[in-house]
């Protein structure tokens, strides 16, 4: 079975490795007559390209994309839709030393192990490279689900254990997590983890962190029980992201500790209706739950937290072993990021996009 594909109706297979001539993505199941123009993936693929700065590799790509079917005259045709974006800017003579060793943090050894060989050059298929035709698909995800009334945003919460503050509390501003190159929501907290991040770079290391992701005007009624709930369709997308190692939904852990009383989103009588017709208008006094109750959206925002761990290419030596199982020593040298969570902001977009767009169109078989 290949783990290549994600979706259902709205299905996207990604391919392409770090170091190979191109990655890219089709989409087949787009519904035709949706203005779709490669403008449009641009803008995303430059929030999430390298050499932007911060926590970010060195590595620097145009990521401007060519879409090779699907579209005609800015619009979709209702056919599968081929994206790629043509990589440029390889050195892969900076992996030849890791070819006959397993480094430490990386799948290197796992890879080898199912497949039998792997591309050594940047991770090859296991690259966060990979990710850039996420983004791509999730551009067009974010267009049809516009046409929804449906927002995705997502910034960076957290890194290295500094924490950004949160949208209730003084010095949010989401417009600033796009003015600065971490994606903070916040100038002054920006500033202090930018001051880290060096520190970091200096010192050979990395750092893990945390984004945080809502969607607004998702309607109730998403969610596919009892395997593929809404929140278990996002876990598996967001999850699938690379460095990703875990996700809460609403209060999340902190729901452990507290009362039933304490936890329960109460619904009110709401004047919007967000559910399918005929159902009462209701909203909820809170949303402890993120949006998701019995793995069905509630109409209220979706939010959740994605932990990412630190990148695990640092020039720090490390202890590790070759493929004769011998024991070595290995600093990793070449481009990485200090910390992934900026440029895994527009990719958590995309791959809830991807989920939400595939459950808008699976809506319309639920009810007659």
């Amino acid at each position: 079975m290949s783990g290549n594909s994600f979706g259902k109706i709205f299905r996207v297979t990604t391919f392409g490795e770090s170091h190979g001539p191109a990655t890219g993505c089709v989409i087949d199941g787009c519904p035709s007559g949706l203005p779709f123009t490669a403008e449009a993936v641009n803008r995303e693929l430059a929030r999430r390209r390298p050499g932007g700065g911060g926590a970010a590799t060195l590595r620097r790509e145009a990521d401007e994309c060519e879409i090779l079917s699907g579209v005609f005259q800015g619009t979709t045709l209702g056919t599968p839709i081929a994206i790629i974006i043509r990589n440029t800017s390889q050195r892969s003579a900076d992996y030849d030393v890791l070819k006959d060793v397993f480094r430490p943090g990386h799948a290197d050894w796992c890879w080898e192990t199912k497949f039998g060989l792997r591309d050594h050059n940047g991770g090859g298929r296991s690259s966060g490279r990979e990710t850039a035709a996420r983004v791509a698909a999730g551009a067009l995800a974010k267009m049809l689900l516009a046409h929804f009334g449906i927002e995705i945003r997502a910034w960076t919460g957290a890194i290295a254990g500094i924490i950004a503050p949160e949208p209730q509390e003084n010095g949010f501003d989401l417009q600033e997590a796009e003015n600065n190159s971490l994606r903070i929501p916040c100038s002054k907290t920006a500033v202090i983890i930018e001051k880290h991040i060096e520190k970091l770079r200096k010192a050979g290391d990395s750092a893990g962190g945390i984004v945080i992701c809502r969607a607004a005007g998702v309607p109730a009624g998403l969610g596919e029980p009892v395997f593929e709930k809404l929140d278990a369709l996002i876990s598996q997308a967001i999850l699938s992201i690379g460095a990703a190692k875990s996700i809460e939904f609403g209060n999340g852990f902190n729901a452990a500790a507290a009362s039933g009383y304490e936890n329960n989103d109460t619904p009110i009588p709401a004047k919007d209706s967000v559910t399918f017709d005929g159902m009462p208008p209701v909203s909820f006094a809170s949303n402890r739950a993120g949006g998701v109750l019995g793995g069905i959206s509630t109409g209220m925002p979706l939010e959740f937290r994605v932990a990412f761990k630190p990148v695990p290419s640092v020039s720090k030596e490390q202890k590790t072993v070759d493929k004769n199982g011998h024991e070595c020593s290995i600093s990793i040298q070449g481009r990485h990021d200090i910390c992934v969570c900026p440029r895994a902001v527009p990719v958590v977009e995309a791959m809830t996009a991807l989920v939400l767009a595939d459950l808008m169109l699976q809506r319309r078989c639920n009810r007659l």
